[in-house]
């Protein structure tokens, strides 16, 4: 609904991962070149964690566009519900390879094949796994077992893990130590500080538009990082309300009063959301208590 009144192509907040508006932060430089050296270095395991909403799904679509193509062959995986016969069938098809059978056995063989051609070629092969929090023990022992294809210097599969820190727990597992044992390079990513929040808000304005098609003042900025904590998620989420509460007040200004009000406006829709849901629960249950 702002775009035009802001002078904006796109929505400069946007939740959906996009590459185009990677903001680099110290962190995320950082998070960047521990999955550059993770794959440079041939160390097998890579694994990236952070809270939900901190840029892990935005910052591994740019590095896998950033590889080389002619150098790279890459899958993304981004389904934790798989099982490990999926997980098998879902990477051969992603690597264009036949992936129909029902044997687990024949889908490694093919994929070992293709992963020692890549390496004849000179090519480096990188998995990503997505959401890797909600993989299932089978899943992560089956990924243990594609990581044994190697050569007697290289692994042939460098295979990137990212999640949210519940994946930290996951791994930690009595039954899950031999992989856990693997990784060697990790990195958490974690909320921005405030002084970052602010240069990541001006970023994707002067992307979505020009510099200061929209201002936001200290107070504004304040009250939205104390909301966010810095999370880039939510930042969108309450950046993009301020917008829409200063177009209704026909100014390019985001304020305190303008930033406090687009808040209070996002606590109490998730107030009622949650108040709405639990409503829902209790609707269930009330025939069986008529009974």
């Amino acid at each position: 609904m702002y775009c035009e009144f802001f002078g904006f192509r796109e929505s400069p907040f946007s939740i959906t991962p996009n590459p185009r508006f990677l903001f680099i932060s110290e962190q995320h430089r950082d998070a960047y070149a521990h999955l550059v050296y993770g794959v440079e270095s041939r160390a097998g395991f890579i694994e990236l964690t952070g809270e939900v909403g901190t840029g892990k799904t935005t910052l591994l679509r740019t590095f896998l566009n950033r590889l080389d193509a002619e150098g790279h062959r890459t899958a993304y995986i981004f389904n934790p519900c798989l099982s490990s016969l999926e997980l098998l069938q879902s990477l051969n098809r992603e690597f264009g390879l036949p992936w129909e059978r029902e044997s687990r056995t024949a889908l490694l063989e093919i994929l070992n094949a293709f992963l020692l051609e890549q390496k004849q070629l000179g090519h480096c092969v990188v998995l990503v796994l997505d959401e890797a929090q909600n993989l299932s023990a089978e899943v992560l022992e089956q990924i243990r077992l594609i990581s044994n294809l190697e050569t007697e210097t290289d692994k042939l599969i460098q295979i990137v893990l990212a999640g949210q820190p519940e994946l930290l727990a996951l791994l930690a597992r009595e039954d899950l130590r031999q992989l856990n044992q693997r990784i060697t390079v990790r990195y958490h990513l974690r909320p921005m500080g405030i002084d970052c929040m602010r240069r990541y808000i001006e970023h994707r304005i002067e992307l979505a538009g020009k510099f200061r098609a929209a201002e936001f003042t200290p107070a504004a900025q304040k009250l939205l990082y104390r909301y966010s904590g810095g999370v880039p998620r939510l930042v969108n989420i309450a950046c993009d309300r301020a917008l829409l509460v200063a177009y209704t007040e026909d100014t390019r200004v985001v304020s305190g009063k303008i930033a406090g009000q687009a808040i209070r406006e996002l606590v109490e829709e998730a107030s009622f959301g949650k108040g709405a849901r639990l409503m829902a629960q209790l609707a269930r249950f009330i025939p069986a208590l008529k009974r």
